[in-house]
């Protein structure tokens, strides 16, 4: 399901080859979030333009609307959304830290107020693993338990003992249902404490045939202690591990954590600064919506070479996004997600050509410059 193509001499950076029921990705590689099956402005057409590899979907979402039920009727979720790439499936953990003030937690699962309506629904182990297997997703994650960055150790504790728990039964329930060729990713939590994460990987790392998730970081913790995690699992998880650090989507962030051998990333960073009027670019981040863009009639980024950049000015998105026209988001979205797939080409080739610590280097000083 993995193999590494090539490594890089001077860090843990490698080029992957990941292989799912709907095709080969080579990572390293950033999957675009599609949290209630669709990436928000973009239809599949255009995210096959932009040659994103695969989608995060959040399973907890499309639980509650459209429901199981009906996506099964249409005998698969890449049927159902007419995307035929790699797609993963989420566990509902992260729901567990979000919604902190709608949910209970307990060793047999957890018990959410929906956000939408007020029901009351609960996701077990079973519950979480049988809803992914019957959507035919490429990649399940089991159940776990998410907690704050600054927990003390006794909460990161349980937490971590429960995600390990849900674990094993998730992959007894896997291994029991026809999963044909879907593959089991279990999630490493533990916070910051070392040993708790070793505990983790001792535990599941044996119940994945290839790949593990990364969970429990960037949820408020210093970047030093996140780094620090990030290094032991590096050491301390098999090599030929895919390594998949979920919900983590920085630039900056994405190389740093490159550097230390993570594979694989998801992030609503590059759709919902979209949203909000801000493009990625080679120099950094630019809220077009601003008024020093009114008469700016380059491209986005001259550097790129996307249908945005090739076909309209800062001046006239700047203007349809203060007009309120949705067309001015959408091509934000476009433009911020093939900005993100090119930089991970960039990331791969310098890799391949073992200058990826002069690229990382590079690309920061350019990227900052402007940063105050």
């Amino acid at each position: 399901m993995f193999k590494i193509i090539k490594e890089d001499k001077r860090s843990s950076a490698r080029v992957g080859l990941f292989t799912s029921n709907h095709g080969k990705v080579e990572t390293p590689s950033f999957f675009a979030v599609a949290t209630q099956g669709a990436v928000k402005g973009l239809s599949v057409k255009e995210l096959d333009e932009i040659g994103i590899d695969g989608l995060l979907v959040n399973i907890y979402h499309i639980y509650l609307r459209p429901g199981i039920e009906v996506i099964k009727k249409s005998f698969s979720l890449h049927n159902f959304m007419g995307y035929f790439r790699t797609i993963i499936t989420d566990s509902g953990g992260y729901q567990v830290f979000s919604l902190e003030n709608f949910r209970e937690v307990s060793d047999e699962g957890v018990s959410f107020k929906s956000h939408f309506d007020g029901k009351r629904i609960f996701f077990s182990p079973q519950v979480v693993i049988s809803a992914q297997l019957d959507i035919k997703s490429d990649v399940v994650v089991p159940l776990d338990e998410c907690i704050k960055g600054s927990s003390l150790y006794k909460d990161a504790e349980i937490a971590t003992n429960r995600t390990i728990r849900w674990a094993k039964k998730s992959k007894e329930i896997f291994d029991d249902l026809k999963n044909n060729g879907i593959l089991f990713f279990p999630i490493l939590q533990g916070s910051t404490y070392l040993d708790l994460r070793k505990r983790c990987i001792e535990e599941l790392v044996p119940l994945s045939s290839s790949g593990i998730c990364i969970g429990g970081l960037s949820v408020g913790e210093e970047k030093d202690l996140r780094y620090n995690v990030l290094s032991f699992i590096n050491d301390n998880v098999p090599k030929n591990f895919l390594r998949y650090f979920m919900g983590y989507g920085l630039p900056g962030d994405i190389l740093e954590a490159v550097s230390l051998g993570v594979d694989l990333f998801d992030c609503v960073v590059p759709t919902r600064f979209a949203r909000t009027g801000t493009a990625f670019t080679d120099e950094g981040e630019i809220v077009i919506r601003n008024a020093p863009y009114t008469e700016d009639f380059s491209p986005i980024d001259k550097n790129c070479s996307c249908y945005v950049c090739r076909n309209f000015s800062r001046a006239y998105i700047r203007h349809l996004i203060n007009v309120n026209e949705i067309t001015g988001i959408e091509l934000l979205v476009y433009h911020n997600l093939y900005w993100y797939k090119n930089f991970m080409e960039r990331i791969k080739q310098a890799i391949k050509n073992d200058n990826f610590l002069e690229f990382k280097k590079d690309f920061l000083n350019k990227y900052n410059k402007n940063d105050n």
